[in-house]
């Protein structure tokens, strides 16, 4: 445990940003798991739109690698594309 008060605040900071992260993270996979699932064109197509929205934000915000993001939204609408 630390005993400095700044390392003590550090601590508090990384706890709530992993939180944070893991969430979005989450929330991030599990859209794109709704894309891959999805029954119909229209279903993956709607479903796309949210988890490029996702992607977007979690490569800007370095979630995840930006060109990981990037890679991920093209592979997600080539199978939404394929939907039939």
């Amino acid at each position: 445990m630390p005993r400095i008060k700044s390392a003590k605040k550090r601590m508090r900071q990384t706890k709530v940003r992993t939180a944070r992260n893991k969430a979005q993270r989450s929330e991030l996979r599990t859209a794109v798991k709704k894309v891959r699932a999805a029954g119909t064109k229209a279903e993956a197509s709607k479903a796309l739109s949210e988890a490029a929205s996702l992607l977007d934000r979690a490569g800007r915000k370095n979630l995840v690698h930006p060109k990981t993001a990037a890679r991920q939204k093209s592979r997600l609408a080539k199978a939404a594309a394929a939907k039939a």
